[in-house]
């Protein structure tokens, strides 16, 4: 029997390596989840969730757009929390993301090279600041920035940044109207060396949910009005 290793290309292999070296922060909850089967020949995939305690003394992030989504229901982050089984049982999901890491040994004209990688992005806003018409530019140029940050060559980047208004009516029309931010990216990275790019994306993840401090010359979202 051939081992599925010897299967899988020396280049892939070597990215996986990579993404293993990544240094994340510690708020960021990363983990592997199923990937795309018909995306690509080779795919790997990743999960993250920024959860925040609901029993902590300040649970309000400095930056970012969970700062106006915390005043929220606290239901927010009860499915997340309930996954984990430990002390985050209780908490506040600020963000969620994916990315997922593609290989073609043989290319592909629409990635302009044999990896590509497709990112998903999304946190909660509160609806009065979610009707800012920055709101997408700056959230693809905290993106942009957070990969020259981090030193991450890239090219062919592409992404939609989308807002979900959610309202509720009839017996839960007590919960206050909401925006999600969403923005879905993808790019192909300069070389089969990764490392740079998760980290990158993870920063982007963790000033999403709203966690200081941001990167030199990244500007925040507008920060909601306090009454």
């Amino acid at each position: 029997m051939v081992n599925a290793l010897a299967q899988v290309p020396a280049s892939f292999l070597y990215a996986l390596g990579t993404l293993r070296k990544a240094r994340c922060r510690s708020e960021l909850r990363l983990d592997e989840i199923p990937a795309p089967a018909r995306l690509a020949p080779f795919a790997v995939a990743l999960g993250a969730e920024v959860i925040v305690p609901s029993s902590g003394r300040d649970r309000t992030p400095v930056h970012g757009p969970a700062a106006m989504a915390l005043s929220g229901s606290a239901a927010a982050g009860t499915a997340a929390g309930a996954s984990a089984g430990d002390d985050d049982n209780d908490g506040e999901e600020l963000a969620t993301g994916r990315f997922i890491l593609l290989h073609d040994p043989d290319g592909s004209a629409v990635w302009d090279g044999e990896f590509r990688i497709v990112t998903y992005i999304r946190a909660q806003l509160d609806a009065e600041m979610g009707n800012d018409e920055m709101l997408g530019s700056v959230a693809w140029t905290w993106l942009v920035e957070a990969l020259e940050t981090h030193h991450a060559p890239y090219r062919a980047a592409g992404g939609t940044a989308t807002r979900v208004l959610s309202e509720s009516f009839g017996t839960l029309a007590d919960r206050p109207a909401s925006i999600d931010i969403e923005l879905r990216a993808s790019w192909t990275p300069a070389g089969a060396d990764v490392q740079a790019h998760l980290e990158a994306w993870s920063d982007m993840v963790c000033t999403f949910a709203g966690l200081p401090p941001l990167p030199d010359g990244v500007s925040a979202l507008p920060r909601r009005r306090r009454s």
